[in-house]
């Protein structure tokens, strides 16, 4: 029987609230490290100049083919020659990096005799890299290092150049690699795999498809939002959450019309930084527990399943997160100071819902399968319960509702398209009495239950 299935729903909600309140002191206590940012275009040329005086002998480029085809690291690689510093580029990275590609990584490296690492692409670079710099100095299988701290040794030197605007890798103290054999993610934490420098580059994401622009977009959404509404969230993580989501309101949709906007990519790429500021010590929720599901089996573009499940997390957690749903609608554009903080929750969930429609984000996953949804709710529910802070937790039969929302079905998009009424989940102060009250008369309800919300109308 799985851990999930052992706690009740009142030591889900109350027993988990109470431990992650006291994780939340333990990581605000911790060090976490912050690279020194270069911003701006060219950005990626001076972080070379930078890391050629460093005194290394050999840096090794993870990255992918095409970034190299399109000439993406010429500037960072020109400025490592004219410094006199040798480079090798292991070029193999895909999507979701598996196991045995990071292994590959790991003995070009070890060949090679390298000594540092530049981590030059979207976050399956960036993971791959810090995954091979941390199983450099750590013999070990690559499956023993997932989780918190398991490497005694520190990491190689890692530097980071993201070419996307989404995961906030190059600030982050996490990465996440696939395992194949077991069609799951996995995960390695540590504070030392946050690189030293990192390098903003709008000019190279001018040629990023609108698609993936989107998509890595709402991944950074999804990073900032669940920071926020999560119970380590701090002054700080407050500050960078709410700067990215109003820099992603404004900016997201100018990137993705107008690829070229170098102001807008900008904007979008310290929207990325500022996100993954908030989230590396926040941490993240039911967005990504589902999500990670939703890579591991059917190989779903993390940033895609993160925008196709945002608005079904957010319209659950809605009851005990009004008032900071508010605020993000506040800092998103979406409402004002003298709107009620029900109306104003409610435009944020339908301001996302609007921002995925215009961005061409699906309302269903064509990959989902009605028979594998149980499997994929437990797995979320367990990684959501052992390890997020998340304001409200759900069993196996909500997560799988919610999950259902997406199945590809004639008419799944329906739901999203017309006006709903609230969920009559109780907030912060409710009790059982409340729960069950509410499926009483609207009288009884009136007394036992906080004031119902208005219907909520979604674009």
């Amino acid at each position: 029987m799985k851990l999930s299935e052992l706690i009740s729903p009142a030591m889900r909600h109350t027993g988990m609230g109470a431990v992650m309140n006291g994780a939340s002191f333990v990581t605000r206590l911790l060090p976490f490290p912050q690279p020194t940012l270069m911003v701006g275009p060219g950005s990626s040329a001076r972080l070379g100049e930078s890391i050629a005086g460093m005194g290394y002998q050999k840096i090794l480029i993870v990255t992918d083919a095409i970034i190299v085809k399109l000439g993406l690291t010429k500037a960072l690689t020109q400025a490592l020659e004219a410094g006199g510093v040798a480079y090798v580029v292991f070029d193999r990275i895909t999507p979701d990096a598996p196991i045995p590609l990071i292994e590959e990584g790991l003995a070009f490296f070890k060949e090679h005799d390298c000594d540092a690492i530049v981590a030059f692409g979207g976050g399956s670079a960036m993971d791959a890299a810090k995954v091979i710099a941390v199983a450099a100095n750590n013999p070990k299988p690559l499956r023993a290092l997932a989780g918190y701290f398991k490497g005694r040794n520190s990491p190689v030197p890692i530097y980071a150049v993201p070419t996307t605007a989404g995961t906030g890798s190059e600030v982050t103290v996490a990465a996440v690699v696939s395992d194949p054999e077991r069609h799951k993610k996995l995960v390695v934490m540590d504070l030392r795999v946050v690189p030293r420098m990192a390098a903003l580059d709008p000019e190279l994401m001018t040629g990023l498809p609108p698609a993936i622009t989107a998509a890595t977009g709402i991944d950074a959404l999804t990073h900032a939002v669940e920071a926020y509404l999560g119970k380590w969230a701090t002054a700080y993580t407050d500050s960078m959450a709410l700067s990215a989501v109003g820099m992603i309101f404004e900016n997201l949709p100018v990137a993705y019309a107008d690829g070229r906007n170098l102001a807008a990519r900008e904007k979008m790429a310290l929207a990325s930084t500022y996100a993954g500021l908030a989230f590396t010590r926040a941490n993240v929720g039911y967005v990504h527990a589902i999500a990670h599901q939703f890579g591991g089996l059917y190989h779903t573009p993390h940033g895609l399943a993160n925008a196709i499940m945002l608005p079904h997390v957010l319209d659950y957690s809605a009851p005990v997160a009004t008032a900071r749903l508010a605020q993000l609608a506040l800092r998103a554009g979406l409402g004002r100071e003298d709107e009620s903080e029900d109306d104003l929750a409610d435009r944020f969930i339908a301001g996302v819902r609007e921002l995925n429609r215009r961005l061409g984000i699906p309302t269903t996953l064509d990959a989902l399968r009605e028979e594998d949804i149980p499997a994929l709710a437990q797995a979320a529910c367990e990684e959501a319960l052992l390890g997020y802070p998340v304001p409200r937790y759900m069993d196996q039969a909500t997560c799988e509702a919610i999950i259902r929302k997406v199945l590809p079905r004639a008419g799944a998009g329906d739901a999203d398209a017309a006006p709903r009424k609230r969920k009559t989940a109780p907030r912060k102060a409710a009790t059982k009495a409340a729960a069950k009250t509410a499926a009483k008369t609207a009288s009884t309800a009136k007394k036992a239950a906080p004031r119902a919300r208005k219907p909520r109308t979604v674009a």
